[in-house]
């Protein structure tokens, strides 16, 4: 009996020790299989050269040079390597004076860390041809590693500046927002190259290998090549490059758009070369920048915010026309009108006489709006030129737009919590008070008073375009639009005397001047622009839309402090005309 259990105990151990053998050898072969392969095959994952930017015409905007980064090995402040540390950072000082030994230690000491066992990038980027001849030296130190670099490049300079934008060095706020971050040397830090840049920057490549315990290389399982695209815009240089010139020594914007809403050309003034921020802008040259009062850095197109002053009119006359007043309504202009214990003036001190809507655009009269304002409202003035897009974010391919302000009664409620005044109907009327514009916003609010469609600006040539149609009446839409045209060819026009010229075809224009001060209710004479300090001036506006029976281009200028928009800007805007023409632009 007892043999019989030393037997059976003999076989189960057997048993087990058989079905162990055949699981390890057989059943989990697989397993240990797929596990072993994670153990040397790699994923490498690497980039192209970030995609360039051309106009419309394939001439380049932004382009990359070409050049070397130097990096250096990890922990090397240890005792026992600190010499060859220092050898190392002496040999390239010495390649490359510029970059000073006791800087490069410093900098070493701030990237170096027990953290990191990445090479560290102790030289971003020198450019190819002055590297080139220290390349065999440097390749050889064994605590260097060679890449290659790229730093962006802008041809224009300040040409488009803004709507170009600028690149910068990948920094750890990109890390965090971008897992992807970490494989690319620059991203876009303003303009298109801020708006476009996972496009620019493109697809990873992505690469399988084998490795052996070395870490070399064995065998090549795969390899995705990475995808960049290049971002062809819609301007023109020639005609950004023209437009520039005539805005030298002056502050404020230019659009020049297709009715559909393709930007040719747009300027935010003055503008500044974007090759200053590639390697990081100095001290001075920031300060320099930041303290001007013409503010270079604001992107004005987008982010200028301006009264409208009479640009606006158009827009409200519609909206007195959709609201029961009628085509044929008149005021008497005497040049004020009094409300309470307040006078609300007219530009014209000797007032406009007998005035309805035709003659209101034409001379711009500021009582003939005051009186239909006090008809119809501002919550209704306020609802339709919300449809023309004021006050609300244009959706152009720029980063961060502005919105403005389209203000009304619930707007300063909830913004201060007070009650709307009468005598804030009369000012927003001619485009003063709360409200605020972009550059952008009127461009494409003319655009729309054109055609009876809202676009939506664009950049990137491969867009296509989009139109909101408003669906306005036809006659309202014709008395504002002859208004614009007697602007810049009736000879009462407040831009006649800059357009009415214009030898190939004729343009339907508003001017506006938009105040920067109030002007004191006891003082009984305005002073005349040109006697007021400079930043003290009235901006300058002047929107225009052409040819006026076939709209095809829109052109809307701001001066800053630039006074009376058809003196300011008038010559500029015939200029512009001039050129498109010339460019084949308008048929």
């Amino acid at each position: 009996m007892r043999i019989n259990i030393v037997i059976a105990f003999i076989l189960a151990i057997g048993f087990l020790l058989i079905s162990r053998v055949y699981y390890l050898s057989i059943k989990s072969s697989e397993y240990y299989k797929e596990l072993s392969k994670k153990n040397y095959t790699k994923t490498i994952y690497y980039t192209a050269n970030r995609g360039l930017i051309l106009d419309r015409n394939g001439d380049f905007l932004a382009v990359n040079k070409i050049g070397f980064s130097i990096k250096i090995k990890p922990h090397l402040r240890k005792k026992k390597y600190f010499k060859s540390l220092q050898k190392t950072l002496h040999l390239i000082s010495k390649c490359f004076p510029k970059y000073s030994y006791k800087k490069l230690l410093k900098k070493y000491r701030l990237l170096d860390s027990p953290y990191k066992h990445d090479y560290l990038t102790i030289i971003p980027y020198i450019a190819y041809n002055d590297f080139l001849k220290y390349f065999s030296i440097l390749n050889q130190n064994e605590f260097l590693k060679i890449d290659s670099a790229i730093k962006r490049f802008y041809p224009y300079k300040s040409i488009a500046a803004h709507i170009i934008g600028y690149t910068g060095r990948v920094n750890r706020r990109d890390l965090i927002k971008n897992k992807n971050a970490r494989f690319y040397q620059i991203f876009g830090r303003s303009g298109l190259e801020k708006y476009y840049n996972d496009l620019l920057n493109g697809s990873l490549g992505e690469k399988k290998v084998i490795v052996n315990a070395y870490n070399e290389i064995q065998k090549v399982l795969s390899d995705k090549k990475p995808i960049v695209k290049n971002l062809k815009t819609t301007i023109d240089i020639k005609l950004q490059s023209f437009i520039n010139k005539l805005m030298k020594n002056k502050a404020g914007a230019v659009i020049v758009m297709k009715i559909n809403g393709e930007i040719l050309a747009a300027g935010s003034y003055p503008e500044f070369d974007n090759n200053i921020f590639v390697n990081g802008i100095s001290q001075k040259k920031w300060l320099e920048i930041i303290n001007d009062f013409n503010h270079p850095f604001t992107n004005k197109i987008v982010n200028g915010l301006y009264p409208p002053g009479s640009v606006v009119k158009m827009g409200v006359a519609i909206s007195f026309l959709e609201n029961k007043v009628s085509p044929y309504f008149k005021v008497y202009c005497t040049g004020a009108l009094e409300l309470g214990r307040r006078k609300f003036r007219c530009w014209k001190e000797s007032g406009h006489g007998e005035t309805g809507f035709i003659k209101a655009i034409r001379e711009s009269c500021d009582d003939f709006f005051y009186k239909g304002s006090l008809k119809v409202g501002i919550n209704k003035i306020s609802s339709t030129l919300e449809k023309f897009g004021i006050g609300l974010r244009t959706k152009i391919d720029q980063p961060n737009e502005s919105n403005g302000i389209n203000p009304d009664k619930f707007w300063k409620m909830e913004k201060y919590g007070r009650p709307w005044y009468i005598g804030e109907t009369l000012v927003s009327s001619i485009g003063q008070g709360f409200m605020l514009v972009t550059p952008i916003q009127i461009a494409r609010y003319t655009a729309s008073i054109a055609t009876n469609k809202l676009p939506t600006p664009f950049l990137n040539l491969e867009k296509k375009p989009t139109l909101k149609n408003l669906n306005i009446k036809k006659r309202y839409l014709k008395i504002v639009q002859k208004g614009m045209y007697e602007v810049a060819n009736h000879y009462k026009g407040t831009a006649y005397k800059y357009l009415h010229s214009f030898p190939y075809f004729k343009i339907a224009a508003k001017t506006g001047t938009a105040q920067v001060v109030g002007i004191p209710q006891n003082e009984k004479k305005r002073m005349k622009e040109y006697e007021l300090e400079h930043f003290k001036r009235s901006h300058a506006w002047l929107t225009t839309y052409a040819p006026y029976k076939n709209p095809q281009i829109v052109v809307t200028v701001i001066i800053e402090h630039g006074g009376h928009g058809g003196s300011a800007a008038g010559g500029i805007v015939y200029k512009i005309y001039k050129k498109l023409y010339e460019l084949g632009y308008i048929e």
